[in-house]
């Protein structure tokens, strides 16, 4: 790490500040492996050399970074951004990071950066990020604020972009799928009359993180230890090409008493996958 580069990500720092006295006793082969695995000097080298660049600019120095090349269909399904009507785009999210950043960049570019993302709140560590970021921590004091700072989004002027299973997808039955998706994004378009944009974006993970996934699964663990291993995922997708479609909007209205909001999550799930 060069002198002149500013670290963003210190694993030194994060670990002082979350164990206190109790860092010492880590050994310093785990901190050097923890640093490796998040790719602590390539990631802190890169957020330093795009520091200038923030929001849909950021996402989208990003996919280059990444080598990503996006296959897009249904491009026309997005709606204008001209027609005074706001919306849900709802993805799968079967990678953790590339998915993220990409759909940020199409949609912030289709929009002149009117969106806001739904994100684990440890992202907002990541300046160029943070201004089309709301962060969700479910845990804690601002786990009780969740319902707020959902509400803020859905009551902004912004579209919404969402990844309703929350974690990025897992090894299912022999199967790359995510995790049941979650219902706030039927209730809050409902209630603020946004047609929902379904989205599917392919692509995986190793077998190594769906091993660790399902292991963490099986043994109850709530600290996601998987979640660790992303970003050395994301560097194991580099040069890659994805396939993004975009299906047409369902109407708000669609989602009426005949099914319950649960009902109708999967019920758009389902249609994602059927992209």
């Amino acid at each position: 790490m060069g002198e002149a580069i500013e670290k963003t990500i210190d694993i030194d720092q994060i670990l002082k500040s979350k164990m206190g006295d109790k860092r010492k006793y880590v050994p310093r082969f785990a901190v050097n492996w923890l640093k490796h695995i998040v790719h602590e000097d390539e990631v802190n080298r890169f957020l330093w050399e795009s520091r200038h660049l923030t929001g849909t600019e950021w996402l989208t120095e990003c996919v280059r970074y990444l080598d990503m090349t996006l296959d897009i269909h249904g491009r026309e399904n997005l709606p204008p951004k001209d027609n005074g009507k706001l919306y849900t785009f709802v993805s799968n999210h079967p990678l953790g990071g590339e998915d993220g950043v990409a759909l940020g960049s199409i949609i912030g570019r289709h929009y002149d950066g009117k969106f806001r993302y739904l994100v684990n709140d440890l992202l907002l560590n990541l300046p160029g990020l943070k201004p089309v970021s709301i962060g969700i921590n479910k845990t804690g004091k601002q786990g009780r604020d969740f319902p707020r700072m959902v509400e803020t989004g859905f009551q902004s002027e912004n579209h919404m972009l969402m990844f309703p299973a929350g974690l990025n997808s897992r090894l299912i039955n022999g199967r790359i799928h995510d995790l049941p998706w979650k219902k706030t994004f039927i209730s809050k378009s409902v209630e603020y009359h946004r047609d929902v944009v379904p989205i599917f974006f392919s692509g995986r993970n190793s077998m190594r993180f769906y091993r660790i996934a399902n292991w963490q699964q099986r043994l109850g663990l709530k600290v996601n230890i998987a979640m660790l291993f992303l970003v050395d995922e994301m560097y194991r997708n580099v040069h890659k090409t994805f396939t993004v479609k975009i299906g047409k909007p369902i109407p708000w209205q669609t989602f009426d008493k005949s099914k319950t909001p649960m009902e109708w999550a999967q019920f758009v799930e389902n249609k994602v996958y059927e992209l």
